[in-house]
């Protein structure tokens, strides 16, 4: 998004403009080793955790799979207006939707679209994205459900091998020699 600001130049007739140019990027945050970012709207020349213009959503990259909170709209607003996401915001963005949105937004815009056209596309969008999410969360799940009855299997065998070796030998030979002195008898 560009922001015009006019210099006014020690009193006299402004004769300049400022692009403020804005980024949608991330904000770090949490403890060190367990980083958690705010996907937010800034000027380009604010800090990375400084200032910014309206906070859009969370991501959380220790989760498996990731977490992210966004608000799509808000997002679409800033794209329309001209903001640039930085390269990983952009893939946040493009996973969330709101890319797709902002395209079918420009559709509407140009009349290839109408409004309900482009909404039904982008609820059918988030309906095969939801399925592929929650597939990924079945597969994540089974594959540790398996893992916990190998862990099992492997300590239930450990635990039978311990309690074989510790099991005191019963010796045959006792028998052996009451035959042997009954031979001799």
């Amino acid at each position: 998004m560009y922001i015009c600001g006019l210099i006014n130049n020690r009193g006299r007739v402004p004769h300049k403009l400022i692009f403020m140019p804005v980024k949608i990027r991330l904000q770090r945050h949490g403890k060190k080793g367990k980083p958690y970012y705010w996907i937010v709207a800034a000027d380009a020349r604010a800090k990375r955790d400084g200032k910014y213009l309206e906070k859009l959503g969370a991501y959380n990259p220790n989760t498996n799979p990731a977490t992210i909170e966004l608000d799509i709209d808000g997002a679409v607003t800033w794209l329309q207006n001209g903001a640039q996401p930085t390269d990983t915001a952009k893939a946040l963005l493009s996973y969330k939707g709101a890319l797709l949105k902002n395209h079918l937004a420009g559709g509407v815009r140009k009349g290839a679209l109408t409004e309900e056209q482009a909404e039904k596309k982008f609820a059918a969008w988030l309906e095969e994205k939801g399925g592929k999410v929650d597939a990924k969360k079945d597969g994540l799940s089974k594959a540790e459900a398996d893992v916990k009855a190998k862990a099992f299997e492997a300590e239930k065998a450990a635990n039978e091998a311990r309690i074989a070796a510790a099991a005191p030998v019963v010796e045959e030979e006792a028998p052996a020699e009451e035959a042997a002195t009954n031979e001799e008898e």
